[in-house]
């Protein structure tokens, strides 16, 4: 008589470890805020309001003429951006119908007079050399002319005309995205353009911004320019964002100087961590 062999028992199938996912460093920051320093951010909004009011939202220009003035901003004085795209429009222009161009709170310049944005294909089609004297007025016009041919080029080849009017129709996030996919574009750049002509919940960080909110506390010390446009993103309600923008902005350039910061008048002093390191 043989013996049946005996069952071979099955070995369970070993339990997939789910993969930990990383903590995101933008929330963190935020509930170290909120925990070691409760209210600040509160603080600094209402601070920077009751000195410069509530900042309602207005669209000041179309998108690519946003991408294009943002481009020309860049190490400048706005009013001296101004001149130059009032150059573009002379030397460019199109058969458009006129607009009003409304700079809104915030903006450092003294506004364009209502007209036509440029013939944009025409701008993507001049000789480099005739674009860079045509914008002399706004400073580095080497640089900034050939980071104008390069985004409308890529605008071109992407949809087919110079239109940036379908990221309205897109989120945030996506549509910041596709802008920074650009040669040249980076997350402040975007950001402005998507925030002044779309209203879209995104928090611009120039260099007024940024050290305002260094002086503060907001920030984290090693934070870069382009992660403090995410840290702001985590602390700042959508509807927070354009006003403490703008607000932030302003207190940067006429208060918070980058030398000799004018203390005495900051209604931000008593939790300034500049003023005073120890500051709650």
């Amino acid at each position: 008589m043989t013996l049946a062999p005996k069952p071979v028992p099955r070995k369970k199938p070993a339990k997939r470890r789910s993969k930990r996912r990383k903590p995101n460093p933008y929330l963190a920051w935020r509930k170290r805020l909120d925990r070691t320093r409760p209210g600040l951010i509160g603080f600094t909004l209402d601070g920077v309001a009751d000195l410069y009011g509530h900042q309602p939202w207005v669209r000041r220009w179309d998108p690519t003429s946003e991408l294009v003035m943002t481009i020309l901003t860049q190490n400048s004085a706005d009013v001296n951006a101004e001149h130059a795209f009032e150059e573009l429009r002379r030397a460019y222009p199109s058969d458009r119908p006129p607009e009003k161009h409304i700079p809104g709170p915030g903006w450092g310049g003294v506004g364009l007079p209502d007209g036509v944005p440029p013939d944009w294909a025409l701008v993507d089609l001049a000789p480099l050399e005739e674009l860079v004297e045509v914008i002399r007025p706004g400073g580095l016009p080497n640089q900034k002319a050939k980071g104008i041919k390069a985004a409308l080029r890529a605008i071109h080849e992407a949809r087919g005309d110079y239109s940036l009017e379908f990221l309205g129709d897109i989120p945030a996030l996506e549509a910041r995205n596709w802008l920074t996919g650009i040669n040249g574009v980076g997350v402040k750049t975007a950001s402005v353009v998507l925030l002044f002509s779309f209203g879209m919940p995104l928090m611009p960080v120039d260099r007024h911004v940024e050290r305002v909110a260094a002086r503060v506390g907001l920030l984290p010390k090693k934070a870069t320019a382009d992660e403090a446009h995410d840290y702001f993103l985590a602390m700042l309600e959508p509807d927070q964002m354009h006003e403490a923008h703008v607000n932030l902005i302003r207190h940067g350039r006429l208060v918070c100087h980058a030398q000799r910061p004018n203390h005495m008048i900051c209604p931000l002093r008593d939790r300034c961590r500049f003023f005073d390191p120890k500051a709650p």
